[in-house]
């Protein structure tokens, strides 16, 4: 029976075109058109699951001694479909896991495998994932039966973990607790590049640190460097340069980066045993039959002993499906020398290596192959850092396991936030500096505080910038930073410039007196007191609102806070408080929306938000750029009403700053910057404007000025109900 694609009776297609494909967008027509689909993408319409689930209640009910036996039993059930090298899938989950979590990067905490993201373009189409797709498969019938219990995100990295435990590393530790999103994170930039494997990401290529921020992959479409080498030219030397770089963008020091790559490459191997040209379309671009199956062998084939992934071939170690210390042993007791792959990848080979060290051919077990190495693993033996700690490693085994199975569970677990949210019963006791340590908080008046507030004679302005300054570090991407710890008041942060150290100094000086008097931590007071500026605020606006606050918060000290680690976390602008430290290639507008992405907040929430930290006066140094009001210090709407109304022109001074002019009068009202009048230039963010300019809805912007005002302050505690 054949099936015919007809046209309707006017012969036209019955839907809309383009309905499948990329269409023509606003953005497409008006490429300079601010777009604000970065505070959208995770919009409860695509999550599949009802309102009321909750993952972290869900997980905990997760038979978790059921689903660990059942990934040891598949480690070693081969499938006919995708056989296992050596009937053992080990490689293929360390792999997997690998790349879903090292994507991951400190400057904006993106990436990394907290979401699940990996099953979404583009990383599942990415060249350094080819075959990936197999893996997550291998996995369905395991996610299958636990269904809702288990996230995909976890599911993945305890695949990982429970491969090394197959084949004989006893590891670290292992946290459930990773939710799954169930849209692509197109927030996230990868990259400028229009090509795989294209690199335009160095402002100068001889000098690998300039990188560009916030990417921390060498090339397009790979996790971290190239196997072969800088620009595919091999260089152990020049690539231990790329490797460090790389790593140290990913949290790693010299140590744990060496530990990684020498247990990364204990067990499992390389597969370039044919010709790439003849794999198939990766899963995003393959036909419909193909359900999702990327890399696909034209003309069948392609599988186990033929496999092309990265182009290199063979294993790294003698017995590539059992953990031991064989791999320093082969790469610091033999040389090496450059040879080719059958697919034609670059790779390092053995010099008249003994048989006894060599693995076994995948296909003949009878034959023994030389063992290979990538540019990476040369690195390790010929970089003097990494050959000093290679070296250490190679005497004591323990040592290097240790070092490495540590190294492997904050590559895992980085984005997961502090230890307090770790599920399960493998999460590890041991309390790491990385987890950004809190002490827990104390219980206190919060009467008598908010009396001895009042009574320091701080500004309003001062209270609030200041707890806004603690609060605003907050990035959902690694649920780093936040109020809870004060670090506000410790290196670095005390010393930042948007924290305006000489006024910082004077406000927490104050502050923590009362904080002494009244037994609470500077976490806990530093809010408090934003909410006693706030409060008056509204009192003088009219209004009897008030703000909650949650207590509980800890204080952090010095040998608690990584100061390297932190200073990633430095706000080099801030749209809410007017602030940008110096001219950037990315306009003001465009950074803001990356922040309030990082905070979590729709465009309504920063459009409120904007609105009210200009009437409050809290703006970077005083600046009055934007505060649209004659009654500064007092919540109102002014700032809407003001840039809404037709009675002012607005003229540009230069790329930041504007004149508000009074068109009769011709005198200047007010001055702004380019991220105030946005809220009148964009017609999405003009629109929320309107609504919060209007006559009857000065208390609805009250209240959701204080919604979202104690959502930013509460966004590091989980713990606590999420508001709105």
């Amino acid at each position: 029976m054949s099936v015919e694609f007809k046209k309707n009776g006017n012969g036209k297609c019955p839907v809309m075109h383009g309905s499948m494909t990329e269409q023509s967008t606003p953005t497409h027509w008006w490429p300079k058109n601010l777009n604000l689909d970065i505070l959208h993408q995770h919009d409860s319409k695509t999550n599949p699951m009802n309102k009321k689930f909750d993952y972290s209640k869900e997980v905990k009910k997760l038979n978790f001694k059921g689903i660990k036996k059942d990934l040891l039993k598949l480690m070693t059930d081969s499938q006919e479909w995708w056989p296992a090298d050596l009937g053992h899938y080990g490689g293929l989950f360390i792999r997997m896991a690998w790349h879903s979590a090292g994507t991951y990067r400190i400057a904006d905490g993106r990436g990394g495998s907290g979401t699940g993201n990996h099953r979404f373009a583009p990383l599942n189409s990415w060249p350094d994932n080819t075959n990936l797709d197999k893996a997550r498969r291998l996995l369905w019938p395991i996610k299958k039966k636990y269904g809702n219990k288990i996230s995909w995100a976890d599911l993945m990295i305890l695949a990982g973990n429970m491969a090394y435990e197959s084949m004989g590393l006893k590891m670290f530790g292992f946290s459930f607790g990773r939710e799954d999103i169930w849209h692509p994170e197109k927030d996230v930039y990868w990259g400028s590049e229009k090509e795989w494997l294209q690199d335009k990401r160095y402002s100068n290529n001889d000098n690998r640190k300039s990188l560009a921020n916030p990417l921390a992959a060498v090339v397009m479409g790979l996790i971290y460097v190239n196997p072969e080498g800088v620009d595919g030219k091999p260089d152990p030397l020049r690539t231990a340069h790329d490797v460090r770089e790389t790593f140290g963008r990913m949290a790693m020091n010299d140590e744990e980066t060496c530990a990684l790559t020498v247990g990364g490459h204990s067990v499992g191997r390389a597969h370039g045993n044919g010709d790439a040209s003849l794999l198939g379309p990766e899963p995003e671009a393959g036909e419909i039959q193909e359900q999702g199956f990327g890399w696909n062998r034209k003309g069948g084939g392609g599988l186990g002993v033929n496999q092309v992934t990265s182009g290199i071939e063979g294993a790294w170690t003698t017995h590539p499906n059992k953990w031991d210390d064989s791999y320093l042993k082969l790469l610091l007791d033999y040389d090496w020398e450059l040879k080719k792959s059958p697919a034609g990848a670059n790779q390092w080979e053995p010099i008249n290596m003994k048989e006894e060290d060599k693995p076994i051919d995948l296909a003949n077990p009878s034959i023994k192959r030389n063992p290979i190495m990538t540019d990476a693993d040369m690195a390790m033996k010929m970089d003097p850092s990494y050959r000093k700690i290679s070296e250490e490693f190679r005497k004591d085994h323990k040592y290097m396991a240790d070092s490495f199975t540590r190294a492997w569970f904050k590559l895992t677990h980085r984005d997961m936030g502090p230890k307090k949210y770790y599920i399960g019963p493998d999460s590890p006791k041991e309390e790491l500096i990385w987890q950004d340590p809190v002490p827990q908080g104390k219980s206190f008046s919060v009467t008598k505080a908010k009396k001895l507030i009042e009574a320091t004679g701080l500004k309003s302005s001062d209270l609030i910038s200041t707890a806004w300054d603690s609060a605003r570090t907050y990035r959902r991407t690694d649920c780093r930073g936040g109020a809870n710890g004060a670090r506000i008041r410790l290196l670095p942060q005390n010393k930042w410039e948007g924290n305006e150290p000489s006024r910082l100094s004077k406000v927490l000086e104050k502050l923590e007196k009362v904080a002494k008097k009244v037994k609470a931590s500077m976490a806990d007071i530093i809010v408090l007191a934003g909410n006693v500026g706030l409060e008056k605020s509204i009192k003088k606006a009219g209004f009897k609102v008030k703000v909650p606050f949650s207590p509980g918060r800890g204080d952090a000290i010095q040998d608690q806070t990584d100061i390297d680690s932190f200073k990633v976390l430095e706000p080099l602008h801030d749209a809410f408080r007017n602030w940008v430290k110096e001219e950037y290639a990315v306009s003001p507008e465009e950074m803001m929306l990356d922040r309030a992405s990082l905070m979590n907040l729709s465009a309504k929430e920063m459009t409120v938000l904007i609105g009210g930290m200009r009437v409050l006066d809290t703006n970077h140094k005083n600046t009055k750029h934007g505060v649209f009001t004659n009654k500064p210090g007092i919540l109102t709407n002014d700032f809407f009403v003001n840039l809404t109304d037709m009675k002012f022109i607005w003229k540009p001074l230069n790329k930041n700053l504007y004149e508000i002019i009074d068109r009769k009068t011709k005198k200047i009202k007010f001055t702004a910057t380019r991220v105030d009048l946005v809220f009148g230039s964009n017609s999405i963010l003009r629109s929320y404007s309107e609504v919060y300019a209007q006559d009857d809805n000065k208390e609805k912007f009250v209240k959701d000025f204080v919604n979202i005002w104690t959502k930013i302050m509460n966004a590091d505690r989980k713990e606590l109900k999420k508001l709105n």
